[in-house]
């Protein structure tokens, strides 16, 4: 069958298009994706401006139709930490429900780290043994840790790109001074929810799955062989620290110029690098392996697994 997932998230709102099996990889036929940042959006009571509602409804009803033309079965749509978190939230559920035509998944913090941690764990196998997870969204940071295909310890922090920029680094470009005012932040929020993590076994593994972490391995990491020949990225921390200070002092119409770094990341990768790489020295990590799959496999994982066990014994 084939199946879409509209993950509505900070960032953008982006489609995956699969046709999968009970028991099979999904095969990605269609990805479709529109840029929005709903963070700049947000008024000051933390309610999703009517041009922002009117602009995620935009690019909902055009997903929708996607999803159509290409003979989708079923659509799991999801949302995460910008709708959740807006202060005008009901409403604006209810209008994204309705451009959809049926209900919306709105996930917890916690929840998208399990699904996100579920799509790690199958792309790196049972064999990857304690595997450490980080992703970046435009709302909130996730991490996850443990040896199974559900995490042992998962937490969500508010510490997306999106939301930090705009928090930390308004000015463009930020400067030094901005960039260690995150810093200082992002360790603070951070310090209880590493001791918890520190208390885990060592990582076998330690990934990155978002696509600002993707723009960032590609732009400070290399490339290394991996199992059955498919190249990994690994992002030193030290290489990342590095590049903090160069990319605080370019300004973001010149980061669009440097490898990776796409024009709709450009004004968020600097608070993305310094999240990141606080988070690796919270947790004492060196360096970190990307992932290509991440919640919106997540999401089409479970569901095959409910298709796989509820399926009639041929």
């Amino acid at each position: 069958m084939r199946l879409g997932v509209l993950d509505i998230g900070s960032n953008t709102v982006h489609l995956l298009v699969a046709d999968v099996r009970p028991g099979g990889r999904p095969l990605a036929a269609t990805s479709q994706r529109t840029v929005l940042r709903l963070m700049r959006y947000l008024d000051a009571d933390g309610a999703i401006t009517e041009e922002g509602v009117a602009a995620l409804v935009s690019a909902v009803t055009e997903a929708r139709a996607v999803a159509a033309a290409e003979r989708v079965d079923e659509l799991l749509a999801t949302a995460t930490s910008a709708v959740r978190e807006a202060a005008n939230g009901a409403d604006v559920i209810a209008r994204i429900e309705e451009a959809l035509g049926q209900p919306l998944q709105v996930l917890g913090g916690e929840t998208e780290a399990r699904f996100t941690f579920l799509a790690v764990r199958r792309w790196f196998g049972w064999a990857a043994g304690q595997i450490l997870l980080f992703d970046i969204g435009g709302g909130s940071l996730e991490i996850a840790a443990g040896s199974d295909e559900l995490p042992e310890v998962a937490a969500s922090v508010p510490l997306g790109a999106g939301r930090t920029t705009i928090g930390f680094l308004p000015d463009d470009p930020p400067g030094e001074e901005a960039v260690e005012r995150l810093r200082q932040h992002a360790r603070e929020i951070l310090a209880p929810v590493a001791k918890d993590f520190r208390a885990q076994p060592r990582a076998d593994h330690v990934v990155g799955s978002s696509k600002a972490i993707r723009s960032l391995a590609k732009l400070v990491g290399y490339p290394v062989p991996g199992w059955s020949g498919i190249e990994r990225m690994l992002l030193p921390r030290a290489s990342l620290g590095s590049w903090i200070p160069r990319l605080a002092r370019i300004p973001a119409s010149a980061r669009q110029e440097l490898p990776g770094i796409t024009p709709d990341r450009t004004f968020q990768i600097v608070a993305a690098a310094v999240v990141l790489h606080t988070a690796m020295t919270a947790m004492d990590v060196d360096e970190l392996e990307v992932s290509p799959w991440a919640l919106r496999e997540g999401v089409l994982l479970r569901y095959i697994e409910s298709l796989s066990w509820n399926s009639p014994t041929p």
